[in-house]
């Protein structure tokens, strides 16, 4: 009877917890039809939405990397400026990516521009693990699995990285109000339309122009911008003597530049593997073809750099490994680690002799931001329709993988269009700029120095306490 009993109990708890497990199941499947992302891709979703973060963190940092770098290559009597600039500009980016950039960018619209989702506002049911149920107005942003904020927040720090690469180039001359209002316009206008037709979904991008991380979407923009702005300021007053004699301006603390180019290094893991979008182990490649191309970059501009003026200078070496990371932002998940290698080497030649003909020139860009933005972000693009390997990432190919012309032509197409009209709109906008605000400092406010004549506080003041110490030792 006992036994009967304890069987008869047995049995009703493996009924019992049946039936709480069947229950259970039902109700994971229920909220499985009303949630887009099903129980068993959450897992996945988070994940993806971790890493996409993280990486958008470290890519935010490299407004450290850019404020030592180019207050490092100036002069101490502009330090305050230039460090001024390069952190109001993150908010600057902020404020007007979210008012329209973003929207521009990657909301639905024609091929051209998009025309939905200002203010981040809008239909959208991300995260999604499978694009085809999407239903909002950021379709091109559809095939990564992550929420929308996460979306933005990679997106927006790449948008503060182009207008922080103007900053460089024109530092030292040009007002502050001035930088603060091209920076805006930039985010706001310029820099989403050419993004639109690459990463928006846009025309270029139907025709297989390719751009994984950047090297035109980013770094090509900024260059361009960054050289109409040198254009419309002219050089710094004693850059270039009235024979045509080129006349070197050092920078006050090569410690700071090299802190800077190794943060923006670092930065760069975040920048390229990053534009993954999901966590995946296409990770460690990408950040392998990444860091073997900033490694060749280096030491091509030391060798280069020493061949060519006589000594292994660290200025060229610091834009070496920035040239090199440049030029591998677009073709990093396409290319193999040999391939990067070479791309990384011919970039770090090429910002070198690329410093030395812009002086030629009379282009004063004084931490050569022209050089190893612009000069090798359009290296980097054609390097796609050179070294695409098919045995990397289908679809792609490039001529020395058996391609033949087809994916270099549609690189070269991009590159002049969205050089053609950054170019026609950077110099509107440096024209309106003027207009209102003015660009260039007077020659007394510069030769003063920029921390004291626009910001009222100087880097590296007198010791006031010694005058202090001496009274109190007389008393």
């Amino acid at each position: 009877m006992i036994r009967n009993s304890q069987h008869t109990r047995a049995a009703r708890a493996i009924a019992t917890s049946a039936g709480a497990l069947a229950i259970a199941s039902a109700a994971a499947h229920a909220a499985a039809a009303e949630d887009p992302v099903a129980p068993l891709d959450q897992t996945q979703v988070l994940l993806d939405t971790m890493w996409v973060m993280t990486a958008g963190f470290l890519v935010f940092f490299m407004n450290a990397g850019f404020a030592l770098v180019e207050s490092g290559f100036c002069r101490s009597k502009n330090a305050v400026n230039i460090l001024t600039k390069n952190f109001i500009v993150v908010a600057i980016a902020s404020l007007m990516f979210w008012a329209t950039g973003f929207a521009l960018m990657y909301g639905d619209g024609s091929a051209f521009i998009g025309l939905h989702g200002f203010f981040l506002t809008g239909p959208d049911n991300s995260p999604l693990t499978d694009s085809t149920g999407y239903q909002g107005v950021f379709s091109a942003l559809a095939w990564t699995g992550v929420p929308l904020e996460a979306k933005f927040f990679f997106q927006l720090v790449f948008a503060a990285t182009a207008a922080t690469i103007v900053s460089g180039a024109v530092a030292e001359r040009i007002k502050f109000q001035a930088y603060i209002l091209f920076a805006a316009l930039l985010v706001a206008v310029m820099y989403p339309v050419t993004g639109h037709w690459i990463w928006g979904g846009g025309w270029l991008a139907r025709l297989g122009f390719h751009d994984f991380a950047g090297s035109t979407v980013v770094h090509s923009v900024g260059g361009w911008a960054a050289l109409l702005g040198i254009l419309f300021l002219g050089p710094r007053l004693g850059k270039y003597g009235k024979d045509g004699s080129i006349n070197a301006i050092p920078g006050h603390s090569m410690a700071l530049a090299t802190l800077g180019g190794l943060i923006l290094w670092l930065g760069w893991f975040g920048f390229n593997p990053g534009s993954t979008m999901a966590a995946s182990t296409d990770i460690a490649r990408i950040a392998t073809t990444t860091a073997m191309a900033a490694a060749a970059g280096v030491a091509a501009a030391t060798a280069y750099a020493w061949i060519r003026l006589g000594t292994p200078d660290l200025s060229m070496i610091v834009n070496g490994a920035l040239a090199g990371l440049v030029a591998i932002t677009a073709p990093c998940a396409v290319v193999s680690i040999t391939d990067s290698v070479i791309i990384g080497l011919i970039a770090g030649a090429l910002v070198v002799e690329s410093v030395i003909t812009f002086d030629k020139l009379h282009i004063d860009d004084p931490v050569g931001a022209t050089s190893v933005h612009l000069v090798n972000g359009i290296w980097g693009t054609l390097a796609v329709g050179f070294f695409a390997n098919p045995s990397v990432q289908d679809g792609v190919i490039g001529l020395f993988h058996g391609g033949g012309f087809r994916q270099l032509g549609l690189q070269l197409l991009g590159v002049a269009a969205v050089g053609a009209f950054t170019v026609t709109l950077s110099a509107a906008l440096w024209y309106i700029t003027r207009a209102v605000l003015g660009l260039r400092v007077s020659p007394d406010e510069e030769y003063m120095g920029l921390d004291k004549s626009e910001m009222g506080l100087e880097a590296y003041p007198p010791d006031v306490t010694t005058g202090e110490y001496t009274r109190a030792r007389e008393a």
